[in-house]
């Protein structure tokens, strides 16, 4: 059987914002023209920063190596297209901080040049070398966290992995780019799960989708049993792409508090991910390029593009057409758990899933309320946390508590504050007591 329906758990807690989903899931995916200049930020993933390999006045090809990896946690940077290194430079990065970048001006050529040969028969490859090739291509996580695939693809010897599972869920609003993806190059996404599942050595392989893409749950279904791939479909509830959410509802699983995926024997993977890794096994292409959704009321033609690394917001936005009117807010991501942006030089990195534009309408300001222990945090969480203790053990700065009471194991999802009656910002509360736990732990 190649697909399955609801035959999994439901987990606790979630929310259903509205989708918006309408407005880009049924725009084919567009390719990008060729821009004059790109600006490719170096740290692009969880980890060390890459190290740079060339400077200012290099001739590079589409394809070329610009940094290497910089430690085991790490991923390598490749050229968006062939021109001159006419900068070492330094723009914001999507959290407003300014990053290293490297700059380059498109010579017009378009000239790939593989830094590596494509494997024609990845069957027959060791799948260390199918690992190694992973590694090389500069291949992370393109759902959102970036952590770098090679090294989720390497669990200690005493995990032993059975499960891998695609998440194909999209379970954040507005976002359709993993929808067209598995609609436009369902091969790709089959043919890089299953290069993933012989790197795990696993048989048992579940591309988890949400049931409000039924065309791409036929369309994957009718050839996944050709990799042994089983398909299924999942109730819509947000967050279910959420790792841990992920593998309870496939696998009921509970992955255990300060734990990873590879401790109940599972490993996770995004669908663009997958595609990525196809392409860098059988057509020898390095990650420089992924598919973005832009989209919002705001956008005068919302739609799904493959943009390459490196290309500016702005750019993102005057390619979909601009704006019809000021918006109340750009995000890098979906309205959940996406970052918003002051300024349109941040370009695309390879974990940029969306560029949303909401409304002024669309947006609801954080208030200093106090907390009126209503309990909707409580029921919206999926990690079973306690939201409004935890917030107020933030603002009176009392993160020993916030520790004990398990804010560490939050997911930042989003769900309690979306539901939050007083407005209270619930999710920068935890992530300011993450942070100050974190470094006082290393402190120590």
């Amino acid at each position: 059987m190649s697909h399955g329906k609801f035959d999994h758990i439901m987990f606790k807690g979630g929310v259903h914002p509205p989708e918006g989903k309408e407005l880009s899931n049924k725009c084919e995916i567009k390719e990008a023209p060729l821009l004059d200049k790109y600006t490719v930020i170096l740290q692009q993933h969880i980890g060390a920063p890459p190290k740079p390999i060339v400077v200012k006045g290099d001739e590079v090809k589409k394809g070329q190596l610009l940094a290497e990896s910089g430690g085991f946690v790490s991923a390598p940077i490749h050229s968006p297209t062939s021109g001159t290194v006419s900068a070492m430079t330094e723009i914001p990065g999507p959290m407003g901080a300014k990053m290293a970048a490297i700059e380059i001006t498109a010579d017009g050529k378009d000239d790939f040049e593989s830094p590596f040969p494509p494997i024609e028969d990845w069957k027959a490859i060791d799948p260390d070398e199918l690992k190694k090739r992973v590694a090389e291509a500069g291949i992370v996580g393109m759902g959102g966290a970036a952590f770098p695939t090679a090294v989720k693809l390497s669990p200690p010897a005493d995990k032993k992995i059975d499960c891998l599972i695609i998440n194909a869920a999209e379970c954040e609003p507005f976002l359709t780019a993993d929808h067209r993806t598995m609609l436009e190059r369902t091969d790709a996404v089959l043919e890089g799960t299953a290069i993933l599942a012989k790197i795990l050595g696993v048989d048992k392989i579940v591309v988890g989708v949400e049931g409000n893409k039924p065309d791409a749950i036929e369309t994957m279904s009718a050839k996944a049993g050709q990799y042994d791939i089983k398909v299924l479909e999942m109730r819509v509830r947000y967050p279910q792409g959420a790792e841990k959410q992920l593998i309870y509802a496939v696998s009921g699983r509970k992955v255990p508090t300060g734990g990873l995926p590879m401790d109940v024997g599972c490993v996770v993977q995004n669908v663009g991910t997958a595609v990525a890794v196809q392409e860098a096994v059988v057509e020898g292409k390095p990650l420089f390029e992924r598919v973005t959704t832009v989209t919002g009321e705001p956008v005068v033609n919302p739609g799904n593009w493959k943009f390459r690394i490196g290309t500016p917001l702005s750019k993102v936005l005057e390619l979909a057409g601009g704006i019809k009117h000021q918006p109340g807010k750009v995000i890098l991501g979906g309205p959940m758990m996406g970052f918003a942006q002051k300024n349109l030089d941040v370009t695309i990195m390879k974990n940029a899933s969306g560029v949303l534009l909401l409304s002024k309408e669309e947006i609801t300001q954080f208030e200093s309320d106090p907390c009126i222990r209503c309990g909707k945090c409580v029921d919206a969480c999926p990690m079973n946390l306690l939201p409004g203790t935890l917030s107020a053990a933030a603002e009176n700065e009392r993160f020993d508590i916030a520790e004990d009471y398990r804010v560490m194991d939050c997911i930042e999802c989003g769900s309690c504050s979306y539901v939050c009656p007083a407005h209270r910002p619930l999710v920068q509360h935890f992530k300011r007591s993450k942070a100050e736990i974190t470094a006082k732990r290393r402190k120590q």
